[in-house]
């Protein structure tokens, strides 16, 4: 298997098209996770904020129907395969963007794909917040939208950014996906030589860019978080 992957140039090959493409494939993997991490925290944020201050004893009570319907959509969404998402959606993509192929016509199903999931984490950071906390801005007469931006959110930050930061890892691998209807970047270079053209050692070096790429997300996330976790800043 080594033998064939190093065999008749094929190492020499892979590292033009290293040279050649993956500058571009890098940035196109980049641009489109920042940007479909973005509108999914965009949509997801109110979402997942609604289910978990709609409920009867919540902090804004919504009528049972308004919750059940943002349960079940929420949920169906989540149940869909990217790879049968991106194929449902195209009709949706082509309105949007006027075509359903190429880096910027993947971010549709990217953000559908997504923001259900981001709903649902930011839903569980703020159920994460003490009661305790709430009852005490309830009862010096705090409205609900005062409760949600000057209590819940910021007292969720830290969880919601670790939170996004699982989503962005996630979406990153459903770019690589995305290569199979069209969409750019890594995942169609390791789609177009690994897979049609069997030079494996091109898919390698796309597997390895993804792997750093989840690292440098990871991490820069984690930074983020604990450095905005009040509790932390306290023990110090």
């Amino acid at each position: 298997m080594l033998n064939n992957l190093f065999a008749d140039g094929k190492l020499q090959e892979a590292l033009d098209i290293l040279k050649t493409e993956f500058p571009l494939a890098l940035w196109e993997t980049v641009y489109v996770t920042v940007l479909a991490t973005l509108f999914a925290v965009i949509i997801g944020l109110p979402v997942g904020v609604l289910l978990a201050v709609g409920d009867k004893g919540g902090v804004l009570p919504l009528p049972r129907a308004v919750m059940r319907f943002l349960d079940v959509f929420v949920n169906l969404l989540r149940s869909i395969p990217f790879l049968i998402l991106m194929i449902v959606v195209f009709p949706l993509t082509r309105l949007i963007v006027g075509t359903t192929v190429g880096t910027v016509a993947s971010i549709v199903p990217l953000v559908i794909a997504s923001f259900p999931f981001v709903a649902r984490l930011i839903e569980g950071s703020i159920r994460e917040v003490n009661p305790n906390v709430i009852e005490a801005v309830q009862s010096m007469g705090a409205s609900p939208l005062q409760i949600i931006v000057k209590v819940l959110l910021p007292e969720s930050f830290p969880s919601i950014i670790s939170n996004i930061t699982i989503a962005i890892t996630t979406i990153l691998s459903y770019t690589a996906m995305s290569g199979i209807i069209g969409g750019g970047g890594l995942g169609k270079i390791a789609i177009n030589y690994g897979y049609y053209r069997y030079k494996y050692l091109v898919m390698i070096f796309a597997v390895i860019l993804l792997i750093i790429l989840v690292q440098v997300f990871q991490s820069v996330g984690n930074r983020i978080s604990v450095k905005s976790d009040k509790r932390l800043k306290n023990k110090d």
